[in-house]
């Protein structure tokens, strides 16, 4: 099987990362803001403008790409996956790596140290270059049999092509449909994949 792989909210817990750094940004500039972590756009979640949102990635892009670790377990469950068979495609849309510039490459560079460092084997990496973070062409061109990913609009529009299995959030819960199966930890992800294989 081939299995593709998101980075920032599946191997990574942007969620937290955003509910603990955020906050701290908007306290530190004194800027108002409510955490409902209900919206995959940041600004909505924390109700700031999309100015401050920018602002604040401008401020912590690097240091979350950088040092946030990998979710528990990741790294042990896809190399087991891998060692069951299956091959590992790590498809991302991460802010920067499609541009073709200086900025774009050291975020690529950066994306393939944090791999390394956080010991995920894979055996593609791909950026994708489509706008607003959509994935069909890479899963198409790449024979992706099941997907996990987060992100809702991709959940939403990736589930009529192929399986999903949906790393859960707060900002994801309203994506359900016959091909998408929410799981809540790495572990969980592997006993599904398992149960697929076993159909």
């Amino acid at each position: 099987m081939r299995i593709g792989i998101d980075i920032d909210g599946v191997l990574t817990n942007m969620e937290q990362f955003l509910i603990d750094h955020l906050s701290k940004y908007c306290v530190e500039n004194n800027i108002k803001f409510n955490i409902g972590i209900s919206s995959y756009q940041v600004s909505n979640s924390f109700n700031i403008t999309n100015e401050q949102e920018d602002d604040f990635w401008n401020e912590y892009l690097e240091n979350y790409a950088t040092n946030e670790k990998a979710r528990p377990f990741a790294a042990e469950i896809i190399k087991r996956l891998k060692e069951d068979g299956n091959e590992i495609y790590i498809i991302t849309a991460r802010w920067l790596t499609n541009r073709d510039d200086d900025i774009g490459d050291n975020m690529r560079k950066i994306v393939k140290d944090w791999l390394i460092k956080n010991k995920i084997v894979y055996d593609k990496l791909i950026f994708s270059k489509a706008e607003k973070e959509n994935k069909l062409q890479e899963i198409i061109d790449n024979k992706i049999d099941l997907m996990i990913e987060d992100n809702p609009n991709n959940i939403n529009q990736l589930s009529s092509v192929v399986p999903i299995i949906c790393y859960n959030t707060g900002y994801n819960r309203e994506c359900i449909g016959d091909k998408i199966t929410r799981c809540y930890s790495w572990y969980d992800i592997y006993r599904t994949i398992q149960n697929i294989k076993d159909i």
